[in-house]
């Protein structure tokens, strides 16, 4: 008779969660997984996948502007907010209905409800208990609003999705990823967009370059900037919510959406009881291998604030169900990682910026072109894209790539192997660009910045 009632218990069923349990199942593991609210998290209910549906939905509008300099007359377009989120909702619930069928399929029980660690065996599930000789954290996270009066008049990108109708004056409050693409998203569907950051410029974090080429295009758009200031109060008057800034200037808006960043969900896990280490900002810490300082505990995903992207996730519960059932040695790696940020205009991007190779103390060649895109010069549109590589000049291998402009986060997709696989600038010169494209451009690019 077994000693526990399963060789994996999985706290979590998003990305990671489910993608550890399937595989350790797979491995002929016995897995069980539990989920406090819909199976299938972030990325599939509240995150990467209902917000890409938006921002296609946003940028109807432009396609339909674009369409006359290419003799397209179309009637006047009108827009329902009530019917994209319908049609957004019935996605996500076959969404939901594919991963509760990939759990079943595989053979993992799902439990639902909080799961909250007892031992470093055992979880408790509302009243029912497991034991289990692993158990893997994959909670996620979740928003973090400022403390400020007023702020349960405000959102978060949870909530955006479930507006009954659609803010005609919206205020975003932040400046990282989460902001610009919902700036782009309100924005496209004609709402008048206020982003206010306490800082001087979006995207922290990103290239320097990167980051002046999205804010141009977002305020080519309409985007009205506010930097040097953050949301400090919140007051209904009538309809709509009175915004007393930081630098004590007001603003009327109808919704206010806070994009102010998101935290591990690790309260009331039991974490402390058991003994399971926590970093700052109470993120999760582990080691190459997912383990936390608990022997049979291991966690996943956002929980530990690594590298907070869906796919570092399933890599991340795949590598750890490969080294602890599948009789593999599988560390995780984080390095050269591509990322895309579904702004308008759209940023992809891998590897090192600018900044970042300087204060690694490297020597660095950057090779950047700006243009106007092709699909832009009938439609009238002085909207630059911009593309940039960034070279390590004592071995000439490229470790940086970075780009702004229609259809980045599909170019970068190809160009993250390159740089990856440690290609040289060389490579890139060699290799012959297909023509007309803007992709070409980062095999032609031959002088270097001064």
């Amino acid at each position: 008779m077994t000693r526990y009632d399963y060789d994996l218990f999985v706290i979590g069923a998003g990305s990671g969660g489910v993608r550890a349990a399937r595989i350790a199942a797979g491995h002929g593991a016995r897995v069980a997984i539990c989920e406090e609210s819909r199976v299938g998290g972030t990325c599939v209910i509240r995150g990467c996948v209902p917000k890409k549906l938006l921002v296609y939905a946003s940028q109807f509008a432009e396609s339909f502007a674009d369409a006359a300099g290419y003799g397209w007359s179309a009637p006047e377009s009108q827009f329902s907010w009530p019917a994209l989120i319908r049609a957004k909702d019935a996605e996500i619930d076959r969404l939901n209905r594919i991963y509760l069928g990939l759990l079943d399929n595989a053979g993992v029980d799902l439990h639902m409800g909080r799961g909250r660690l007892v031992d470093d065996h055992t979880v408790a599930v509302g009243e029912a208990r497991f034991t289990a000789e692993r158990i893997l954290i994959a909670v996620g996270g979740r928003p973090w609003v400022p403390d400020i009066p007023g702020k349960e008049l405000g959102f978060t990108s949870d909530g955006a999705f479930h507006l009954e109708k659609q803010p005609r004056r919206v205020l975003i409050a932040g400046a990282g990823y989460i902001a610009v693409e919902f700036a782009g998203i309100f924005n496209g569907l004609g709402s008048e967009v206020t982003l206010a950051y306490r800082r001087d410029r979006i995207l922290r974090g990103f290239d320097g370059d990167v980051r002046l080429a999205v804010e141009r295009g977002m305020a080519g758009r309409g985007v009205d900037f506010r930097y040097h200031a953050a949301p400090a109060r919140l007051e209904a008057v009538g309809e709509g919510i009175r915004v007393t800034y930081s630098d004590d200037r007001t603003q009327v808006v109808d919704g206010v959406m806070f994009a102010t960043g998101r935290q591990p969900y690790t309260w009331d896990l039991g974490l402390e009881q058991v003994g399971v280490q926590t970093g700052p900002g109470n993120r999760i810490e582990v080691d190459d291998y997912s383990r936390t300082s608990v022997e049979h505990i291991f966690a996943v995903g956002d929980v530990t604030d690594r590298f907070n992207l869906t796919p570092v996730a399933l890599m991340e519960g795949h590598a750890f169900a490969d080294t602890q059932f599948g009789g593999m040695d599988r560390p995780v790696e984080h390095a050269d990682t591509p990322a895309a940020v579904f702004s308008q205009p759209p940023v992809g991007t891998v590897g090192l910026t600018e900044e970042q190779a300087q204060a690694h103390g490297l020597r660095v060649k950057v090779f950047r072109s700006e243009f106007t895109p092709m699909k832009y010069t009938l439609a009238g549109r002085q909207e630059k894209g911009m593309m940039k590589l960034v070279v390590d000049a004592d071995t000439n291998r490229v470790v940086g790539c970075h780009v702004v402009g229609p259809d980045a986060s599909e170019m970068l997709q190809g160009f993250a192997v390159a740089v990856r696989a440690g290609l040289t600038k060389a490579d890139f010169d060699r290799t012959i660009g297909i023509h007309p494209t803007a992709a070409e451009e980062l095999v032609t690019m031959r002088q270097p910045l001064a």
